[in-house]
């Protein structure tokens, strides 16, 4: 993808600077997750995507550390990739062929060429389908992630291994906005949105075929796609004999303490956090469910609870005890454990449990988020040979790494009859791209601004 020589710089900078060297780099709980409330968008208050001002470090350009370290880190993107193009105007910078991808630990696992993984391609002439107020909600707050939050959690800001393919986070940010744009001037104008003619696709973005990679099975190409969902469970606020597994919550002031990471899944469910166990007091039981209800909100990340009076919650995962999901073996000995908070909306990827991304089923993916990266805009071909169009907003302890497979949020079920119906026309694995926003859009935007300002003289 073309990109400018500042984007080159960017991507030296970033890797010289630490991404962000004065801001707190906490570990994101990430695992598959949603709650409820589904949002839309109303034309009377359809509002452009925010600036960017707080997703890079102002750093120096050639890595040194700042001498006023009391100094607050100032994000602004836009600002430095204007003082990279400035300085460093005729530096030339190689594009890496090679990418090291890394665990959930960011320690390196193995190591792709980029050229193996990803091929430039075109959408075929098939329908788009998707819920254009849904996306456009998605979209908005992927991008206030982005610009609210990008300091902070820095994961965010890496390149990954489309870099390899000459993508930085200035591409992917630029085609949020671009893409915010286009749904708010067509939901506005009560037209159906050019993002579902592939013509308009073809023409204004750059389509890169991935090509799944497993190393442990290299046969494969076509992605997979997984399917993820929030699922009603009924369940008391006492023990009983039925619902008799607890869903915890750390107590308030005690996030940080060592508990959280010293117990297995087994080991916190064995009586340690009841009365005259060793780690009596420090969480609080939010609800009782049965071992398989607390078994699918964990690997689901969020469960919908019914009790008997008639009332209902959310449940979301918030911190996990370090341990790594390990592909392949029954749920019921998985080790990793989560506590729960209780939620009141769909959330997806987020630094914490108090800061995550409002997601919407029909439009939202949950993917390698450290490798791939956050905010990627992705179409797959359905059974039906039509496309759907989503964004990377979600992530879960499958997929890191995981460069071959997406899961997809297919929204919340009272039963899992119910759930297959809803997703039977997605296939196990199929074509899958990314798109990103080409230079040539950009003359596009300007024409139409230029429009606007003589219609207006």
């Amino acid at each position: 993808m073309p990109m400018s020589r500042a984007s080159h710089l960017l991507l030296v900078a970033l890797v010289t600077v630490g991404l962000c060297q004065s801001c707190t780099d906490p570990t994101a709980n990430i695992d598959q997750s949603a709650n409820a409330e589904v949002q839309t968008a109303n034309p009377d208050t359809l509002k452009p995507a925010p600036a960017l001002d707080a997703s890079l470090e102002n750093a120096p350009a050639d890595g040194s550390e700042s001498i006023d370290s009391e100094q607050p880190a100032v994000c602004d993107l836009t600002a430095q990739l204007a003082q990279l193009e400035t300085t460093l105007e005729t530096t030339p910078v190689a594009i890496p062929a090679e990418y090291s991808v890394i665990n959930e630990q960011e320690a390196a696992a193995y190591q792709v060429v980029g050229d193996d993984v990803f091929q430039t391609g075109s959408l075929p002439s098939q329908t788009i389908d998707f819920d254009e107020r849904a996306l456009l909600n998605v979209l908005q707050e992927t991008r206030t992630y982005f610009s609210a939050h990008g300091c902070e959690d820095p994961k965010i800001l890496q390149n990954g291994v489309l870099g390899t393919q000459d993508v930085t986070i200035s591409d992917v940010v630029a085609t949020l906005d671009f893409m915010i744009k286009i749904l708010n001037e067509d939901i506005a104008a009560e037209r159906p949105t050019r993002l579902k003619n592939s013509a308009f696709i073809n023409e204004n973005f750059e389509v890169i075929r991935w090509l799944a990679y497993d190393p442990t099975y290299l046969d494969e190409t076509r992605a997979r796609i997984t399917k993820y969902a929030v699922f009603t469970h009924e369940g008391s606020r006492e023990r009983t004999e039925i619902y008799n597994t607890p869903v915890y919550k750390i107590k308030d002031g005690l996030e940080d303490e060592d508990f959280i990471t010293q117990y297995t899944k087994q080991e916190a469910l064995s009586g340690i956090f009841e009365p005259g166990g060793a780690e009596h007091g420090k969480v609080e039981t939010l609800a009782y469910l049965t071992r398989e209800g607390f078994e699918d909100a964990l690997l689901q990340g969020t469960a919908y609870v019914t009790f008997a009076d008639g009332s209902t919650t959310y449940f979301n995962v918030d911190k996990n005890n370090g341990i790594a999901y390990v592909p392949g073996l029954a749920q019921r000995q998985q080790e990793r454990f989560w506590y729960f908070k209780e939620v009141t909306k769909l959330n997806g990827y987020g630094l914490n449990s108090d800061v995550k991304i409002p997601i919407e089923p029909g439009v939202t993916f949950a993917g390698d988020v450290l490798n791939i990266g956050l905010g990627k805009i992705v179409a797959i071909e359905d059974r039906n040979q039509n496309i759907r169009l989503g964004i990377i907003a979600d992530t879960g302890g499958a997929f890191l790494p995981n460069l071959h497979q997406l899961d997809f949020f297919a929204g919340v079920f009272p039963d899992r009859t119910t759930y297959q119906q809803a997703v039977s026309d997605l296939p196990e694995y199929t074509k899958t791209y990314f798109l990103l926003r080409k230079e040539s859009a950009h003359d596009l935007e300007q024409q139409e601004l230029e429009q606007q300002v003589s219609e207006q003289q």
